[in-house]
């Protein structure tokens, strides 16, 4: 690649990554204060704080794995490093994923209205299993990023480079075939936890079909706030499975790239959709959520007078 276009896509890597961190960092900043002062954290908020912390590990993951890779590619010329960054970015991806279902499966819960016993159980016991649903997912993603890391021994680097000075051996294509296979089969696992957020999603939109058919008998000209939580609810988990699509379309370019051509290339503008994935939700949250809309908006306020300040 020219040096035009090394600059260019750095830049916006750099961009989506600072984007990315002070949306998830003020996630993170906010729900800490409010547990600080309140001496209690409730649900939603650990959710959100756990998603928010796995994302910004995600994001330098993967801004590391950018610069790596175009400013000293002879790192990777041995598989230790490549073993780091693959267990961090497959137990950073899955954390983001299956953190971001919990939110899904919470927001159903709270919010949808239905009557079957299970439901009302589980409504009722959700509060008190977040913490033990948060550690569950913690260990699951340990657990599976360590295959990554055992499949990828050192010579599998000097297979991917040797294509600009010899042929590739059929060795070194069963090698990437097998690292390939691996990374696309411990992503499928993943689609587990994107069908619950589509099965939540689904319910919620049944949940208010039926309370818009139910208003629809009394007419009132007030705000309804049950529709303007199931809205906010389902544009969130909206929002999270069509990122999550780019993403793992992005992720398939990454990982196919190592039988194409232009490797580097083709690499790092998958990494630049995904970087779209953590960066862009935490916003998504912040303007659906109050209590982070009305913190923001105080942030703004204040910035903007310390502007004037600066200025007269």
């Amino acid at each position: 690649m020219s040096d035009v276009v090394y600059c260019t896509l750095m830049i916006i890597a750099i961009g989506e990554f600072s984007v990315g961190i002070l949306g998830n960092a003020f996630i993170g900043l906010v729900n800490c204060m409010d547990w600080i002062n309140n001496k209690k954290i409730v649900s939603i908020d650990l959710i959100l704080t756990c998603l928010a912390t796995s994302r910004i590990f995600l994001l330098c993951v993967i801004l590391l794995d950018c610069f790596i890779l175009m400013l000293y590619p002879d790192v990777y010329a041995t598989g230790k490093q490549m073993r780091i960054i693959d267990f961090f970015w497959t137990l950073t991806n899955h954390l983001s994923i299956w953190f971001a279902t919990c939110l899904s499966i919470f927001y159903f819960l709270k919010i949808a209205n239905f009557f079957h016993p299970l439901f009302l159980w589980m409504k009722w016991r959700i509060d008190r299993a977040i913490p033990g649903i948060l550690l569950v997912c913690l260990a699951f993603s340990v657990f599976i990023s360590f295959p990554v890391t055992e499949n990828v021994n050192d010579d599998f680097r000097l297979c991917v480079k040797s294509k600009w000075k010899t042929n590739l051996t059929l060795r070194c294509r069963e090698k990437k075939a097998q690292y390939a296979f691996i990374k696309v089969y411990l992503n499928l696992l993943t689609l587990f936890p994107f069908s619950v957020s589509l099965m939540s999603c689904l319910l919620l939109s049944l949940s208010l079909w039926r309370h818009i058919r139910q208003m629809q008998h009394i007419a009132t000209g007030a705000r309804d706030p049950i529709t303007d939580a199931h809205v906010g609810a389902m544009k969130a988990v909206i929002s999270f499975l069509l990122l999550s699509i780019a993403y793992y379309l992005s992720f398939l370019v990454a990982t196919s790239s190592y039988f194409m051509p232009e490797t580097e290339l083709a690499v790092m503008i998958g990494e630049l959709i995904a970087l779209i994935y953590p960066s862009s939700h935490s916003f998504i949250l912040i303007l659906g959520h109050n209590k982070f809309r009305q913190a923001s908006l105080r942030v703004l306020r204040k910035v903007t007078h310390a502007l004037k300040k600066i200025n007269f």
